[in-house]
């Protein structure tokens, strides 16, 4: 049984595909916050600005096969389009749903299949695109993968740490919140002064798109 919060289409807003067009699918559930508000101050991930709590989304639900989920999504896609189907998988933490199954559904009906995940879980073999986010105060199991996005700036969370790690792309991305302004700032010269790092912007929320 998969539990989604949310299914939807949009134009991917950050990251190494920001500009993209995908469907996003928003599974229910984290490990590192419960998604309540009374839990958020003692949370690792505190900051989050996502409502991953339950199933009543948009286009959300719970599927009893990966099947019917793959069938589910790919009513989101654009029927008329040429293009690869493009899901991009989050959450909350989707790698506590994502199996086998899920992955060979998705892609025997011609998805292509991104992750975005915090690194604590490992994925099953076959995931196209795994982006981890990591976040200060969790074990990080996922050392490698296509691109590594961290929120900056996070208590003990010096970018350095993660250069060694076996991924394609790495890039700062500012902590969203009263601080945006000032940590938007110091990304920009962080990534000034450090060029192994690119700057990640959450274009959808200033372009009004979901």
């Amino acid at each position: 049984m998969y539990s989604v919060k949310e299914v939807y289409y949009t134009i991917q807003g950050e990251g190494h595909h920001t500009g993209r067009p995908a469907v996003f699918l928003r599974f229910a559930g984290c490990n590192l916050w419960s998604g309540l508000e009374k839990d958020r101050k003692n949370a690792i991930c505190n900051f989050c600005d996502t409502d991953f709590v339950g199933n009543n989304g948009p286009g959300g639900g719970k599927f009893n096969t990966a099947d019917n989920l793959a069938k589910h999504t790919l009513q989101f896609w654009p029927l008329k389009s040429e293009s690869k189907p493009y899901v991009v998988c989050t959450g909350g933490e989707p790698l506590l749903q994502i199996d086998r199954a899920f992955v060979g559904a998705f892609h025997n009906i011609g998805f292509e299949i991104a992750i975005e995940t915090n690194g604590t879980i490992l994925p099953p073999n076959g995931i196209d695109w795994v982006c981890v986010s990591p976040k200060i105060g969790s074990e990080l199991v996922l050392k490698k993968g296509q691109e590594l996005k961290l929120v900056y700036p996070q208590p003990g969370g010096d970018p350095k740490q993660f250069e060694g790690l076996d991924f394609d792309y790495f890039s700062l991305q500012p902590m969203d919140g009263i601080d945006s302004e000032k940590n938007t700032n110091q990304t920009l010269s962080y990534c000034s002064t450090h060029p192994h790092w690119r700057v990640s912007l959450q274009t959808h929320k200033f372009l009004g798109i979901p």
